[in-house]
């Protein structure tokens, strides 16, 4: 996620923003579940499944919200 922002400007935004923070790490954390799930690296039933999709998307809302209303720099 963000892949297409600067790495910078994500890493300001991260540096300023606890809740950010928290969340893009939790998404990438879930992400990364999520994808070893549908591989079968680590199969998960699929209530589960579905849990871990459904978090992973309200983390990705809440992180474009933030994004899309940060403030700049001072």
């Amino acid at each position: 996620m963000f892949e297409d922002q600067r790495e910078d400007d994500v890493q300001d935004l991260m540096e300023r923003n606890d809740e950010f923070k928290k969340l893009l790490t939790r998404h990438r954390e879930l992400d990364k579940q999520v994808t070893d799930a549908e591989l079968g690296v680590h199969p998960i039933e699929d209530l589960a499944l579905h849990a871990l999709k459904k978090e992973k998307l309200w983390a990705k809302d809440r992180l474009t919200y933030i994004w899309e209303h940060r403030e700049a720099p001072a």
